[in-house]
């Protein structure tokens, strides 16, 4: 399973960049959210990936949390951490400045990924069914 996590990772951090760096040929909608909601969906299938053997209720929390922190950490203003989010890795992770809308695309994004998630399993596992009988 962690290298199907490790895959849907990938996809989503190409996805997302994409997003950003085609966001004029996308529909405008699509251009303004994706990028967030393929951050949260990375997060999720990161904490999936580590936590393989947890439920998926703990992948979704964990997210949440993840997810909201850095949001709400960028209320917080302080030179050294600016300095960081004036880097191009450090305005992806943490991002420059609070939105309340990307709780929302968070949220979205999350629940995406849990629904993926688990369609994957349910596939895989009728697959591994199939398989032993």
């Amino acid at each position: 399973m962690r290298i199907v996590y490790m895959i849907a990772i990938i996809i989503s951090i190409l996805l997302g960049l994409s997003s950003r760096k085609y966001s004029l040929s996308l529909p405008l909608f699509i251009a303004q959210n994706t990028g967030d909601m393929m951050w949260a969906m990375m997060v999720y299938f990161g904490f999936r990936f580590l936590l393989v053997r947890k439920s998926l209720v703990t992948a979704i929390w964990l997210s949440f949390s993840f997810s909201f922190g850095i949001e709400f950490s960028q209320l917080y203003q302080a030179e050294w951490i600016n300095l960081i989010r004036g880097t191009l890795l450090g305005a992806l992770i943490l991002g420059k400045g609070f939105l309340t809308l990307d709780l929302i695309r968070y949220a979205a994004g999350i629940m995406v990924a849990t629904i993926l998630d688990k369609v994957m399993l349910v596939f895989i596992q009728r697959r591994y069914i199939k398989r032993i009988c």
